[in-house]
């Protein structure tokens, strides 16, 4: 089962709606209980860093999540979900999860609308299980106004551009971390939904 995190934000509904569509087993939870029963964890985007671990905080699912993760459990981080894993964001200067080496930063760039929000081709840097049976230069479909940057290059899967080049994928060792939305990104988002569930 894959549990879902419930953090009072997010796409919680379009991420089970994908996941029963693809007939995988997932629950919408908030109990830290049920995070560590479960076989894998998603945190879906949408929303502020700062409320965003506030909430988790609040309800006990960080120390959670850090240890499903320390467990070996496989974690995939979408848009928001990517962005808390990291030590630092930008938005409202928060801390993170501390889980990835690096920070959240803002697009830089008065040449392009803010929030990126549409379909950009990823391109592949190498293809990862979770890219798997997806072909490089695909769009996915995006909605945010930061991004995350790792200390260590090498966690970088893939890229799209918006005016600077960012992280589209990111993936240290069982953790994962997509910037675009799977579950609004139609076949090729599905198949990375179901690539992720082959990890478990």
């Amino acid at each position: 089962m894959i549990a879902i995190i419930d953090y009072s934000a997010g796409n919680l509904r379009s991420v089970a709606r994908a996941l029963d569509f693809l007939g995988i087993e997932n629950e919408i939870t908030d109990s830290p209980e049920e995070v560590a029963a479960a076989d894998a964890v998603i945190v879906p985007g949408v929303g502020q860093a700062a409320s965003a671990m506030r909430n988790l905080e609040k309800a006990g699912l960080v120390e959670a999540i850090r240890k499903s993760i320390k467990n070996g459990k496989p974690y995939l981080g979408i848009c928001l979900g990517l962005q808390i894993l990291f030590e630092k964001s930008a938005e409202d200067d928060s801390k993170c999860l501390g889980i990835l080496a690096g920070e959240v930063v803002k697009f830089s760039s008065d040449e392009v609308k803010i929030p990126h929000i549409g379909w950009n081709p990823i391109e592949f840097l190498e293809t990862p299980r979770i890219l798997d049976g997806i072909e490089s230069g695909t769009p996915l479909y995006f909605a945010h106004s930061f991004f995350g940057v790792p200390r260590d290059e090498n966690l970088i899967k893939a890229t799209t551009t918006h005016g600077e080049i960012f992280p589209a994928v990111v993936n240290q060792e069982n953790v994962w971390g997509v910037q675009f939305h799977p579950e609004k990104s139609g076949k090729a988002g599905l198949r990375v939904l179901e690539n992720f569930a082959k990890t478990i």
